[in-house]
């Protein structure tokens, strides 16, 4: 367990400020190549860019990122107001001669506004041995995905579920007043301390299970990255408690989503990442929408891949860090493989599940996409604009859509694709430039919409002029389009 004393978190962030220790320094340091080999989870390159290098922020590579014995004079010139000694007292290294040993992975994080630094467990990269079932995971592909999925209002106040080492909890700190972060694992709690305290935030941290930790509270924001990896039970199998949350199958998202509408306020907005299985082929919406129309508040689900039985398997079983071929891998990789076909899983989806409470009595919304190209990076603006989108829908009639005068958006282009040698075009398509890529082929009615849509316009009247001009019956026109501006609204194609 890591310390918080005061003193010394002070004297390694100003040695970490000083360095400087930050996601661009160390970029710098390693170049693109041991970058990218790092990325990739080779650790060569990265050792003969840092190694012999006296700059303090190669020393902090190759001790926390890359785990490798530093000779206990190197520490001290890399963190001078911090040195070994008070290295060794927060829990960060532990003695190994005339040399130290990091017992944990600290690094510089951040986004495009804000310099952070996250303590967590080593990598197996480090250890170069498979990851203890205790084990705090730091930044992986899941915390970016979330980050990078949530939307950002500014809110009263927010909680962090399943917190992990708090990387959320950082991102929630520039827009949030009050957070509350909870974990079952004491073990990433501590470490959640020590980052609150080394990046001067005040946040209330508790332990427990799921939504206990938060029973009767409500929150205007929650953010979650659950353990949401289905595991086979009761097969010997180690459970890793950043990723696995001791039920059978999909059951830990299943109940979160089914219970966490009742900790939003009125307006409340909640985003977690989640797995689900596909049973005989079925489409996933069944299931997941099973899940939604219980939750008893409005729920848009995205999913952004399907793996199948023998892919998650391998996915999961290297990600403890063991490798394949090893008798380990086997035998996990035939566990997973055996519990799917107890349950006839045929496949497994991922996807981004945002939550919203409404204001009024009305009847929630479940809206289930599948969207697995390219997205914006970030993507919490197009997810809060989207969710603002579905509301509306929600609350307003067909009057409503064809009385209002919408405009195409910025990022939106119509093209025409012609044969050769002809002068009509084969294929009208419109496409969005960012949120979700959404792309659609268009008739000629619907084209010329859009080459309308300048919020001059009420829909309806758009609409009658375009009959007019195309010789079309103006009512089969107006409920042809209905649901095309629907969807375009939803997408904000619209706006």
């Amino acid at each position: 367990m890591l310390s918080s004393d005061p003193a010394l978190i002070a004297a390694l962030r100003a040695d970490l400020s000083a360095a400087p220790f930050t996601v661009e320094r160390t970029a710098a340091v390693l170049g693109p190549v041991a970058a990218g080999a790092l990325a990739r989870e080779q650790v060569l390159p990265a050792e003969r860019a840092t190694r012999d290098n006296p700059d303090p922020a190669a020393v902090l590579i190759r001790l926390f990122t890359l785990g490798d014995p530093v000779d206990r004079a190197t520490v001290d010139a890399a963190l001078p107001a911090l040195g070994g000694a008070g290295a060794l007292a927060l829990g960060l290294v532990r003695d190994a001669g005339d040399a130290l040993i990091a017992t944990c992975d600290l690094r510089p994080y951040g986004d495009q506004e804000h310099a952070w630094w996250l303590a967590s467990d080593l990598s197996e990269l480090a250890t170069r041995a498979p990851l203890s079932e205790d084990h705090v995971l730091g930044v992986g592909g899941a915390s970016t995905t979330l980050a990078s999925w949530t939307p950002r209002p500014r809110v009263g106040r927010a909680l962090d579920l399943g917190t992990g080492c708090g990387v959320q909890a950082l991102h929630l700190s520039t827009h949030a007043e009050h957070i509350v972060a909870t974990d079952i694992s004491d073990r990433a709690l501590s470490y959640v301390r020590f980052n609150a305290a080394l990046n001067g935030q005040e946040w209330d941290i508790r332990h427990g299970s799921m939504l206990e930790p938060v029973a009767g509270e409500r929150f205007s924001l929650i953010v979650s990255n659950p353990p949401f990896v289905i595991t086979p039970r009761d097969h010997g199998m180690p459970t890793y408690e950043y990723r696995d949350g001791g039920q059978q199958g999909d059951a830990v998202v299943a109940d979160l989503v089914t219970r966490l509408g009742e900790h939003l306020e009125p307006g409340g907005i909640a985003q977690i990442l989640g797995n689900w299985e596909i049973v005989n082929a079925a489409p996933w919406q069944d299931r997941v929408g099973a899940w939604a129309r219980a939750a008893g508040v409005d729920v848009w689900v995205v999913q952004r891949e399907i793996q199948d039985p023998a892919q998650y398997a391998e996915t999961w079983a290297r990600d403890g860090g063991h490798q394949s071929g090893t008798t380990d891998f086997n035998q996990m990789y035939a566990a997973w493989l055996d519990d799917f076909a107890a349950r006839d899983v045929t496949g497994i989806g991922f996807g981004i599940i945002t939550m919203h409470r409404p204001e009024s009595d009305r009847e929630p919304f479940v809206d289930l996409l599948d969207a697995r190209g390219p997205a914006a990076a970030p993507m919490g603006p197009a997810v809060l604009a989207g969710i603002q989108a579905r509301v509306w829908l929600a609350e307003h009639d067909d009057d409503a859509i064809l009385d209002t005068s919408w405009s195409a958006a910025a990022d939106v282009t119509v093209a025409q694709h012609f044969r050769a040698g002809s002068s009509d075009p084969e294929v009208i398509e419109v496409a969005q430039g960012g949120g979700l890529g959404y792309r659609e082929s268009l008739d000629t009615a619907s084209a010329a919409y859009l080459s309308v849509a300048d919020g001059d316009l009420t829909a309806r009247a758009a609409l009658a002029a375009i009959s007019g001009l195309l010789e079309l019956d103006q009512d089969e026109l107006v409920e042809a389009m209905l649901p095309r501006l629907r969807r375009w609204i939803a997408a904000a194609i619209l706006r």
